[in-house]
């Protein structure tokens, strides 16, 4: 807790939607349908590829992963959100507020890094398509997710350390509807250059080194497909790319706008409908745009609904 106009900083009040105060309640309901929209879906793709063995490769796998990271992040952010559009008070105490950042850091990043390994996955697919089960084993595919997973857990633990390490003196009124970094440090009255430059630095890392090796990877990536004699074998090829890289220019598009500016062009209006993107609009595309729309996986839908359909009956 910290000390803010001669009271300990208890907890902070959100103020994210105060000027759509007459449009909360039908925000709750919009935002509310779209949760529960994306909650069904994703659970609808984990369950599939867990009871479909046509499904058990690294590609699917590392879906798997992604929608469940994805449901968690929203239970993150939403539920309170939804919670604070319909009271009168909408607050989180100084302990939820970190708790909050943590977490939401941590899911964040490692979806990064995992976005990096579903890239290299695309890669060895494509260029080493005879060697494709031997680099991409399950153990491997673990390994890769645990690394992002460790990624994410100590890049969110500093940043969150340096930001709650800092004083709040001027005010607890966050404009914004969850705890993100730039409304926070917004409010902390003195924050070294030091502590600004290392989440900045962060930041770069998370998004930068994972963006380049895609990068990389593409790159090789589309080499190979060029070489591939027929138009149709090409198509084919970047077809099982074209879904990575609308969900990689989403979530990079996105994310470099938040974090990868400089505090003085902060604005809480412009960072308000960015993050409903990302925490709502986001979560609730990336399972359509990644597996509702591709055929393997809706023959393995249809056949997983009828064995259920069967075994109920």
């Amino acid at each position: 807790m910290e000390w803010v106009n001669g009271t300990w900083v208890r907890e902070f009040v959100f103020l994210g939607f105060s000027a759509l105060a007459s449009l909360q309640r039908l925000l709750f309901m919009v935002f509310l349908l779209l949760y529960l929209f994306t909650l069904g879906t994703n659970a609808i793709i984990m369950s599939t590829i867990v009871l479909d063995r046509a499904l058990h490769t690294p590609m699917y796998f590392f879906l798997s992963v992604l929608s469940c990271s994805e449901t968690s992040y929203t239970f993150v952010i939403v539920p309170k959100m939804l919670v604070d559009l319909l009271a009168q008070k909408k607050t989180i105490s100084f302990l939820g507020c970190a708790i909050q950042m943590f977490t939401f850091l941590f899911l964040g990043c490692s979806h990064s890094f995992l976005l990096a390994a579903m890239g290299y996955d695309r890669y060895v697919a494509i260029c080493n398509p005879l060697r494709y089960t031997v680099l991409m084993g399950h153990g491997v595919c673990l390994g890769l997710v645990a690394a992002a997973c460790a990624c994410g857990f100590t890049v969110s633990l500093v940043t969150t350390s340096l930001v709650f390490h800092l004083p709040f003196h001027s005010s607890n009124q966050l404009h914004h509807f969850f705890c993100d970094i730039s409304p926070v440090l917004k409010l902390a009255s003195h924050h070294s250059h030091l502590s600004q430059l290392v989440i900045f630095m962060l930041g770069v890392l998370v998004l930068v080194i994972p963006l380049l090796l895609i990068l990389v990877s593409y790159v090789r990536i589309i080499s190979a497909i060029l070489k591939i004699p027929s138009s149709v074998g090409r198509y084919k090829a970047f077809s099982t790319c074209a879904s990575h890289l609308i969900v990689v220019t989403v979530h990079y598009g996105c994310a470099s706008f938040i974090y990868l500016r400089p505090k003085s062009n902060y604005s809480s209006s412009q960072d308000t409908l960015i993050s409903v993107s990302y925490t709502i609009l986001t979560p609730l595309f990336n399972p359509m745009i990644y597996s509702l729309r591709n055929k393997e996986f809706k023959s393995a839908l249809q056949r997983t609904m009828s064995k259920t359909w069967f075994s109920l009956s």
